[in-house]
């Protein structure tokens, strides 16, 4: 008996269907973010920690779609240029254009995310916020590497050392222990920083004078290579479905990093 059209077209649809469900979905395209220590947004990467900020941000992206896997590669603070215009990376996280990007092609993604940088003094009887006006004569204990608004943003080590009578380190905690040990007069850090440093070290509390004087607001931006698997609106508008679900809130308020109205993408 001859097959109807009907039923022929009706197997080769089946047949068809057989056939592509034994095909893989399409994979979720890489996109490689750079990850240099900068706590609390990223803590020791080069070593595998998976603590942090940034580590907890790319894994609320990841869990939100399903186009891009994030994937974190371990860089520098003086490195992460060079990655992302080598293409070693594919964007920069908790960035400012004004870090040293100019000269490196890239487009900026706001994402509406404000932490300052502050100073922190000993608290010694009679010092008071006006400590903080002059730092003229004082010694200052500096991260290596970051750019501050006191110094018109220049990094140079010498600069800082023979302008500021700075120490330069890569660590928060070893600034301000200078400063409660009275090796240096005035320590800078973030103040997402400061508020995690306040909670495992309660007991230094009293001891430390914080400054209402702002270096600097941080103003976040990410910075994406022109030839990233994905483009600015892409990352803007999955920045926007974590503000949307409550995502940015939930990780960066307890941090006192506020998160702040951006133009919907």
């Amino acid at each position: 008996m001859k097959s109807s059209p009907i039923r022929m077209a009706t197997g080769l649809v089946l047949v068809a269907l057989t056939a592509f469900s034994g095909l893989p979905a399409q994979a979720a395209q890489l996109v490689r973010v750079g990850a240099a220590h900068f706590p609390p947004y990223t803590i020791r990467p080069e070593s595998g920690a998976d603590t942090g900020l940034l580590p907890t941000l790319v894994q609320a992206l990841n869990e939100s779609q399903s186009d891009y896997q994030f994937v974190l590669v371990p860089t520098s603070i003086p490195r992460r240029f060079g990655d992302l215009k080598e293409g070693r990376t594919d964007m920069a996280i908790f960035e400012n254009p004004d870090w040293g990007w100019k000269d490196i092609p890239h487009t900026t993604v706001d994402m509406g995310l404000e932490d300052a940088e502050i100073f922190v003094a000993q608290n010694q009887e009679g010092r008071q916020q006006n400590y903080f006006a002059d730092l003229k004569g004082k010694r200052l204990a500096l991260y290596s590497g970051y750019h501050y608004e006191f110094a018109n943003f220049n990094a140079d080590p010498k600069y800082l050392t023979d302008t500021f009578n700075a120490t330069l380190t890569y660590s928060h905690d070893s600034n301000l222990l200078m400063v409660l040990r009275g090796r240096a007069d005035i320590a800078l850090v973030t103040r997402s920083y400061l508020s995690d440093y306040l909670l495992r070290n309660e007991k230094v509390r009293k001891e430390l004078l914080v400054s209402q004087r702002i270096d600097q607001i941080y103003h976040h931006y990410a910075i994406l290579r022109p030839t990233a698997p994905l483009t600015g609106e892409a990352f803007a508008r999955l920045l926007q479905g974590l503000r949307d679900n409550g995502k940015m809130l939930e990780i960066f308020d307890p941090y006192k990093i506020a998160v702040v109205p951006v133009p919907r993408p």
